[in-house]
């Protein structure tokens, strides 16, 4: 080896542990990036051409990603999400003048002002849409639209009630008189049915006593909510009968044909009373539980991102239904995937293409909402590392002046 040789493998020593000390500087930069990858630099020697097999220094021969799982921070914010597991958020829209879909790690997401899920920078969260009937549609993928939907009303089609009537209660004289129901029934409850166009109709149920174990209902609704109906006047739109056995317990119901036509909605409005549980006992009349499967219109109000990445909206009239769910990518190679900064991925031969899927299925990780995936940079190794480049860099420079000593040395030869 020549002496010129020897400086310029020194040369090549400062020059690996310089870059590798930049790897070490970014990781430690980036330590409170959320979603930030720790790199490192692979080092690598290089060997001379010649016989003699004598190495020619050092290089870093890659800097390689690394994808392991930083730690949670928990913020509150629905809209934050973490990734627990492989996998990436697919966010889409232009960077750096490129157009396309690119991936992150960090889960800072907000409403846009046209109500799409989309990162600070203005890229939009990908994922699968929702069809007629309020059902995730894999088939309907894109941008993630959630801001201002409307949850369209939902005529009540079914009314669970769960009651005890008086077994005690007298047989009921006077005859049904819908004018006049109070007085003509032993007990009444009553419950808010919707029309087809979401408006709330009070509908009263009048439970009258016929005989022994045996009752019969009337459902009465103000006649200004029906067609033909009178303004003040009493409508009934449902009755029944109900029998119970020697134990007190429902043994019988029989509805009778529903009429209810609500005015200027949907008519005839079918209405099923369920009264499964009910008892006949001694003790005061009572309502155990009431529902009923209507709603009025509801605007959204707020969101939950359930694990598998169901987005679910709350709306206003106190409904919860799915909006929408979060779609997640992976690759055979992660590692292969081009950093282009601001916490973004591209994918890349070298990583190959993008598996698209739901949270939890396949290889993808589970999301967890209210949180965000801290920087897996490891603090103590990095230091560790940099002591470790330093110490490579001075002794690098030591085996440069030394051959420049030699140098000197073989120069003042000829004197």
């Amino acid at each position: 080896m020549s002496l010129m040789k020897s400086i310029n493998t020194g040369l090549s020593g400062l020059n690996a542990n310089t870059r590798g000390l930049g790897v070490v500087g970014d990781n430690i930069a980036n330590a409170n990036t959320v979603g930030f990858k720790s790199s490192r630099a692979n080092f690598a020697d290089m060997l001379a051409g010649t016989t003699l097999g004598i190495g020619s220094g050092v290089g870093i021969g890659s800097v390689q990603q690394q994808f392991s799982q930083g730690d949670f921070e928990m913020t509150g914010n629905a809209l934050d999400v973490a990734i627990s597991g492989p996998g990436f958020l697919m966010v889409n829209g232009e960077v750096g003048g490129r157009e396309g879909s690119f991936y992150t790690r960090a889960g800072q997401f907000v409403l846009d002002n046209e109500g799409y899920v989309s990162t600070p920078e203005g890229l939009r969260l990908q994922g699968y849409g929702v069809d007629a009937n309020g059902e995730v549609d894999l088939a309907k993928f894109g941008d993630l639209d959630v801001g201002g939907q409307k949850l369209p009303p939902k005529a009540t089609s079914g009314i669970d009630l769960e009651l005890n009537l008086d077994a005690g209660e007298e047989v009921m004289a006077d005859p049904w008189d819908p004018a006049n129901p109070g007085d003509t029934s032993n007990y009444s409850s009553t419950v808010t049915v919707y029309d087809s166009l979401g408006n709330p109709i009070e509908a009263d149920i009048y439970y009258r006593k016929t005989g022994a174990n045996s009752w019969e209902y009337k459902v009465l609704v103000d006649g200004e909510t029906v067609s033909n109906g009178t303004p003040g006047t009493p409508s009934e739109i449902a009755s029944g009968t109900l029998d119970f056995d020697t134990e007190g317990e429902l043994a019988t119901h029989t509805p009778a044909a529903t009429n209810f036509q609500p005015v200027d909605a949907t008519q005839p409005q079918d209405i099923t009373i369920d009264f499964t549980g009910s008892t006949q006992v001694a003790g005061d009349s009572s309502l155990k539980s009431l529902a009923q499967d209507g709603h009025a219109v509801g605007e959204l109000r707020d969101i939950i991102i359930e694990q598998d990445g169901t987005i679910t909206g709350v709306f206003s009239n106190g409904e919860n239904a799915d909006i929408g769910r979060v779609a997640m990518a992976d690759f055979q190679a992660p590692e292969g995937l081009e950093r282009l900064g601001g916490r973004l991925w591209r994918a890349t031969p070298q990583s190959g293409e993008a598996v698209v899927g739901a949270p939890g299925t396949g290889k993808m990780g589970a999301v967890i909402s209210g949180a965000l995936e801290s920087s897996n940079v490891d603090m103590s190794h990095e230091f560790v590392k940099m002591i470790a480049y330093q110490r490579g860099f001075q002794a690098s420079s030591k085996a440069i002046t030394t051959g420049d000593q030699l140098m000197s040395e073989l120069i003042n030869l000829k004197r």
